[in-house]
């Protein structure tokens, strides 16, 4: 199989490059903002970045290169498989980063698509399109991660509105977001999967309050969030009330497909580089691992290859989007460990940016939800293995130990 452009492919990678190099602003210049996650940052300073990647996604639509395998009724371009990944590949040669809109992009976009009203796409879908909105998800809670089912966050039927209290936690750039996508408990007297409710909520609403937590990294994207009598109108129900757990699939895949597809946080060829400056590169044993880095990134964009074939073609993605996931925690925990012995001591005593991927990895290998959840998923639905045996299976909520 031949996995080189077509003459077509070629020309609409020349053409990306062109409008790229005349638009996008080059690694390491004044105007990038591919370090949205560094450690250190000012809130002054995030804000900015977040307002260039805000700006840079209305670029992308004005200019027609956003959303490219969207469909043209919501402001795409119906673009093939190949396109969209050619594209992204171009993109990642320059100083951007898609982080503040992954929930908004490859979250919540897919599942209005999938569950959501003719009225709340065209509320929602071209806004986040244009960079308008940015969303964070609401989902973990501090006793209810692996366990998502397991959350107590509450939301009761007021007239047209529900009250929602509780805790959310690890909300990557709640502070800085729009609207929330959010799971709560609207029924405790059915199972735990079957009382729930997926909303999206404006994130300055009264009683609503996200407050970021420092990580070693440095860095602060990452929230808890609080819900004090917070008012959500009924209009603001995706997929049907007490429907969430089916709803909140759909939003899981793509979220899983999305980090599982963040391989260009891990430039193999700056590795290479390295190994060469360090003088190691004819190292056996470096060269060793410098070849399993570049095996585990093809395998990887072979596989997001597949995903992206699955969108194209309607297929809502399923639980093969765990398998990139997994993999991709393991790649990047991998290759920044093989970089970690190239520094040396050297990597302890400066802010290089394969120490801040280093320390960074968990966020990759827990996000989206953590290994083990991934392989229960992976041998329950693709390898047809017995479920795992649970004691909570067909008793009402509020009759739980929580």
């Amino acid at each position: 199989m031949d996995f080189g452009d077509t003459p077509a492919e070629a020309a609409f990678r020349a053409e990306a490059r062109a409008w790229l190099e005349a638009n996008a602003p080059a690694k390491g210049s004044p105007e990038a903002f591919d370090h949205m996650s560094s450690p250190g940052k000012s809130s002054e300073l995030e804000r900015a970045l977040a307002d260039r990647a805000r700006a840079w996604q209305a670029k992308l639509a004005a200019g027609g290169w956003a959303c490219l395998d969207w469909p043209p009724e919501y402001g795409g371009r119906n673009a093939s498989t190949v396109e969209s990944i050619i594209f992204e590949e171009e993109q990642s040669r320059f100083g951007i980063s898609r982080s503040i809109f992954m929930a908004a992009l490859d979250m919540a976009a897919p599942t209005l698509m999938a569950w959501g009203t003719d009225e709340q796409k065209k509320r929602f879908l071209n806004p986040i399109r244009q960079g308008e909105i940015v969303f964070a998800q609401l989902f973990s809670e501090p006793n209810a991660g692996s366990d998502l089912a397991g959350l107590q966050t509450r939301a009761v039927r007021d007239g047209d509105v529900f009250v929602v209290n509780g805790q959310k936690v690890w909300n990557s750039y709640a502070h800085l977001a729009d609207w929330g996508i959010l799971l709560a408990r609207t029924n405790s007297d059915v199972p735990k999967h079957q009382g729930l409710t997926y909303f999206f909520v404006e994130m300055d609403s009264e009683g609503l309050d996200p407050r970021p937590l420092r990580q070693m990294t440095g860095g602060a994207e990452f929230n808890e969030t609080f819900f004090d009598n917070v008012r959500i109108p009924a209009e603001n129900v995706i997929g049907g009330v007490n429907n969430g757990w089916a709803v909140a699939q759909t939003t899981l895949n793509s979220e899983r497909a999305a980090v599982g597809a963040q391989t260009s946080v891990v430039d193999v060829p700056t590795l290479v580089d390295l190994a060469q400056k360090k003088g190691q590169a004819g190292d056996p044993a470096v060269r060793q691992a410098l070849a399993e880095a570049w095996i585990r990134s093809e395998v990887l964009r072979y596989l997001g290859m597949r995903v992206y074939t699955a969108l194209s073609q309607g297929t809502e993605i399923g639980p093969e989007a765990s398998i990139m996931k997994l993999l991709t925690g393991d790649h990047i925990r991998n290759t920044s460990q093989t970089a970690m012995e190239l520094l040396g001591p050297e990597g302890m005593l400066n802010d290089d940016v394969w120490v801040t991927r280093m320390v960074s990895h968990f966020a990759h290998t827990i996000g989206g939800g953590t290994p083990e959840i991934q392989r229960n998923v992976i041998g329950e639905r693709i390898l047809g293995l017995p479920r795992e045996p649970r004691a909570d299976k067909g008793i009402p909520f509020r009759d739980l130990k929580v």
